[in-house]
């Protein structure tokens, strides 16, 4: 990566802020495209990067490039989008005014529509589809912390984009199977808005096998969605999609021991669609649950729950309250 071009992070919230303080932290040069209440908090506490495993690193905040304005990638040989997918097509206008030519964009984020989006509003700059596997809880006073583990994953390319994009403590692998990773994710990530309707930590939900089973069917009528669409989902986990829905339904012993073996899981993690009912924000469950949906009706297929679901976040988000708190069985019967 050269030393005279800058990383810029487009749309700096939990993830973009946690990714853009581990390359700053690496000796990156990196600026931050966020709102004027988070330039704030940076500048009067640096950037503190956190995560699981107890690192932490701070960065002063002179060391990085931090504006509302969009021309600081004026000079950027690489933007990371991770906006939320409803504000991706503004993002990719942005990025065509006023990044250079030659960027290299790729796509952090949910979902699966953003890198066509991308490459429509961009045409001409080379676009990459990327997958996070682990959440990042903003803690205030410029702390974000990585609360779940693993490696992002960015689609192959010539030039070594992910190889590039490594840092110490932030591992970027490359793949040739980026489309089906981003499904895999989706599929994983249909458990956000579940756990947003809990009011309850990832682990902790994860931990009861009323939760676990509810999850599953989620999983199964996921599954059997882009299936009838020909795709072919690459877990972002060790574990196939597949084998998931019958090992969620485990016993709550069984599966712990599995769990532990393959990912780690703060404590206190949540997900990103709790969080954004906890703040008042719009929720990402269209991009998700909502593919899902959208499948079914196109082919014909039934997705009840899926349908539930989106039902209970827009009502949650429409109350402004917060998380309703549900049990498995309240959403079932909703």
């Amino acid at each position: 990566m050269s030393q005279d071009r800058l990383i810029g992070i487009a749309g700096a919230g939990s993830i973009g802020c946690f990714v853009g303080g581990m390359l700053a932290a690496s000796g990156r040069r990196v600026a931050l495209l966020a709102r004027p209440r988070l330039i704030q908090e940076i500048t009067a506490n640096g950037l503190r990067v956190t995560d699981v495993d107890g690192a932490a690193q701070t960065v002063a905040a002179d060391h990085l490039t931090l504006s509302d304005d969009p021309s600081i990638f004026a000079n950027a040989q690489t933007v990371l989008v991770t906006v939320k997918s409803a504000d991706t097509r503004e993002m990719a206008d942005l990025i065509a005014r006023h990044a250079p030519p030659d960027v290299v964009v790729v796509s952090l984020q949910n979902g699966v529509g953003n890198v066509p989006l991308l490459r429509d509003r961009l045409p001409g700059r080379p676009v990459l589809g990327g997958m996070v596997p682990f959440n990042v809880v903003a803690l205030g006073g410029g702390r974000f912390h990585r609360s779940t583990s693993g490696d992002i994953v960015i689609a192959q390319d010539d030039a070594g984009t992910a190889a590039k994009l490594s840092a110490p403590g932030l591992a970027m692998r490359a793949t040739d199977k980026i489309d089906g990773v981003q499904w895999g994710k989706l599929i994983v990530n249909l458990n956000n808005a579940l756990n947003a309707l809990s009011n309850i930590p990832l682990r902790q939900q994860l931990a009861q096998r009323g939760w676990r089973k509810l999850f599953a069917d989620q999983m199964l009528e996921g599954l059997a969605a882009i299936r009838a669409e020909g795709i072919v989902p690459v877990s972002p986990t060790p574990l196939p999609s597949t084998w998931m829905p019958a090992l969620l339904r485990l016993p709550d012993a069984i599966f712990e021991l599995l769990l532990g073996r393959t990912m780690k899981i703060d404590p206190e993690a949540r997900s990103s669609m709790w969080e954004d009912l906890q703040r008042g924000r719009r929720t990402e469950v269209d991009y998700l649950q909502g593919v899902i949906t959208d499948i079914a009706e196109r082919r014909g297929l039934d997705a009840p729950l899926s349908r539930r679901i989106i039902q209970l976040i827009r009502q949650a988000e429409a109350d402004g309250k917060g998380s309703p708190g549900l049990t498995p069985e309240q959403i079932r019967a909703a």
